[in-house]
């Protein structure tokens, strides 16, 4: 018997198939079954057309058979076998793909679901295996042959027996080792997890023999005594065979979906909403997509991997396919199944070309019209979402430079002062009154801390609607917008509200200069803690507030110093003060003793700051001056 070698370049790209190719040895499993359903389909097809062929569809199966004594599994096949020269073509030089080529020569469409493009797929068994036998009967043959190698080294082919068409892969498993067990891979409920993993959608039954226990009934006698059990064996199909994406729409109950995605994404909550997609055009593919209830406890730690499962004809392809979502609809689960994808040589990973861009862009148009079906129809749904998953539109408006708020600014929801319920940005600007100018808008930890802060009394007394900002990202996001409808954003705490009553203006202008040296030396007692002190057009019931000058804010100021960079960023305080509150009188009182209304200042920054929810610089000065003027 003469063993043959493979050639060169084959043996290379063997080696490279055994040790790096393949990131996960289990898919091997995957390979040879859907090399298996290629041989189905192929001789399948030629029934169509053959009557000699005498199998019908339900005929074809793929058996798995494991023995842990031998430590060898078996995939086996009815579909169309090889010849002699076809054992030597397409096991004998590697890349070389019989499904391709028949694939080609017939001109089959998507519908022949034929696998396989590239050939190497059989190899993938040498990670797991120390030898691989293949028996194999063409249809129509009278002959069957035996291919058998253990790697590099090279291969034999010889006559063998067999009864019908098909074929037998048999591998003599590798010995475990500290770091691998490929006994595992002889374990039945593993196999079955693989199966249902990556094979789960084959067209044709994976089937094996699955030994279970069951109690031995008892006889009366017996009752006593510890209950035994008696071993039976069953045979199960592993795979569902039929996805349910391929199905019709029509053929489908919200059950359907909703169970499927229970048992799919292991979660336990329904999802709020979803979307089965079946497009064709630029971008041929199927899509199952979710929209969770509740966001993963990771999910907004760096841990956290977004991305669709990726199939190929019914086979997955990668777990997670992060280049089919955007960062900001990263919280949606689901799949996408195509056959346009440029898969790379192991079938694990893409090639990341223009196909690929144009269906994560068609998904990306879904996902969004989705959730604005959603807002619209459901705002009860929408709402819960927007509980869940807020926070990550908000940083997508933010992140890029802006380059997504177009598409995002419609999905954003802030609740207000009216009522304290959500509004979208579009119900906000239509309840406008008339004569308001802004959009206006006041930051905070929580709506009670908002709601306590003296800069917005002005604007509620003019009875105007204030969206209430209480995550961190809030204002970057609302910084990054600019505008909304050709409505411009305005803090609570800016300088410029477009409420100021002109007569209240002079009267305060005329107040600041008569007050000019004591407004001086306040400000010089705070030692450029603040840029200046002035009399506030804002304040109604509060003796003071601290705003700010220029573009860093002072909510902006406290999230960009707690990031963990270091940098220290100081917004331009202005303390201002109410000139109608009775504290201001003191002030003018004491005038002239400038020690005494230095500590006064120091005490109403500290107090400015607290009500700003900042941290006082001193807290024991500031406990000794409370002391001391009370």
């Amino acid at each position: 018997m003469e063993t043959k070698e493979f050639k060169a370049e084959s043996k290379r790209l063997l080696e490279m198939m055994i040790h790096s190719i393949y990131t996960h040895k289990e898919i091997f499993l995957r390979e040879l079954i859907s090399n298996a359903s290629d041989a189905i389909d192929k001789l399948y097809f030629k029934s169509l057309t053959d009557d000699k062929v005498g199998l019908n569809k339900e005929d074809f199966a793929i058996w798995l058979t494991a023995d842990e004594e031998t430590r060898t599994l078996k995939i086996t096949d009815n579909g169309i076998g090889m010849t002699e020269e076809e054992l030597e073509n397409n096991l004998g030089t590697i890349a070389n793909s019989g499904s391709l080529k028949f694939k080609t020569e017939n001109k089959l469409d998507e519908d022949s679901q034929i696998i396989g493009q590239f050939g190497v797929g059989f190899y993938s068994a040498f990670m797991v295996a120390k030898k691989v036998t293949v028996i194999s009967k063409a249809y129509g043959s009278d002959k069957a042959y035996k291919w058998e190698s253990e790697g590099v080294d090279g291969y034999t082919i010889t006559e063998a027996d067999k009864s019908g068409a098909g074929t037998e892969i048999i591998l003599e498993m590798l010995d475990d080792t500290e770091d691998e067990k490929y006994t595992d891979f002889l374990d039945q409920y593993r196999l079955k997890s693989l199966v249902k993993k990556y094979s789960d959608y084959i067209r044709f039954p994976v089937k094996m023999e699955v030994t279970h226990s069951r109690p031995v009934e008892k006889s009366d006698d017996d009752e006593n005594k510890e209950p035994e059990y008696e071993e039976y064996v069953e045979i199960e199909t592993l795979n569902s065979m039929i996805p349910l994406w391929k199905k019709n729409k029509s053929e489908l109950k919200e059950e359907d979906y909703k169970h499927f995605y229970t048992e799919k994404f292991y979660d336990y909550n329904e999802p709020l909403r979803y979307a089965h997609v079946k497009n064709e055009g630029n971008a041929n593919y199927n899509a199952l997509l979710y929209v969770p209830s509740k966001a993963p406890f990771d999910f907004y730690s760096k841990e956290f991997e977004k991305g669709l499962q990726l199939y190929s004809n019914g086979v997955l392809i990668m777990e997670k396919c992060s280049d089919l979502l955007p960062d900001y609809y990263g919280f949606v689960k689901g799949l996408v199944d195509s056959e346009d994808l440029s898969l790379n040589i192991s079938r694990e990973m893409l090639q990341h070309d223009r196909q690929l861009k144009v269906i994560a862009k068609s998904i990306e148009k879904t996902i969004s019209s989705e959730l604005k079906k959603m807002q619209k129809n459901d705002r009860e749904k929408y709402e819960k979402f927007w509980e869940a998953f807020g926070l990550q539109i908000k940083y997508g408006v933010y992140s890029d430079y802006g380059m997504h708020k177009d598409k995002l600014q419609d999905l954003l929801l802030f609740k207000t002062s009216k009522e304290k319920k959500f509004v979208t940005l579009d119900e906000y600007v239509t309840g406008m009154r008339e004569e308001q100018k802004f959009i206006y808008y006041a930051t905070g930890d929580s709506i009670e801390r908002i709601e306590q802060l003296p800069q917005t009394e002005l604007v509620k007394d003019n009875g105007f609607e204030i969206l209430y900002l209480t995550d961190n990202v809030d204002e970057f996001a609302i910084k990054t917008l600019m505008k909304y409808k050709e409505k411009e954003f305005k803090s609570v705490s800016a300088d410029d509200l477009g409420l100021e009553n002109t007569a209240k203006q002079e009267e305060i202008k005329a107040k600041e200069e008569e007050n000019a040296g004591l407004l001086k030396e306040l400000s010089e007692a705070l030692d450029g803690k603040v840029s200046k002190v002035i009399l506030s057009q804002r304040l109604k019931s509060h003796p003071v507030c601290l705003t700010s000058e220029g573009e860093i804010t002072l909510e902006m100021e406290k999230v960009l110093n707690s990031m963990p960079n270091g940098q220290k960023i100081t917004a331009q305080r202005v303390l201002e003060i109410n000139p109608e509150h009775e504290i201001f009188g003191k002030l003018q009182a004491m005038s002239d003793d400038k020690e005494k209304l230095g500590k006064y200042a120091k005490l109403l920054y500290s107090q400015a700051l607290l009500i700003e929810g900042m941290a006082i610089e001193n807290p024991v000065e500031f406990s000794n001056l409370i002391c001391e003027l009370m």
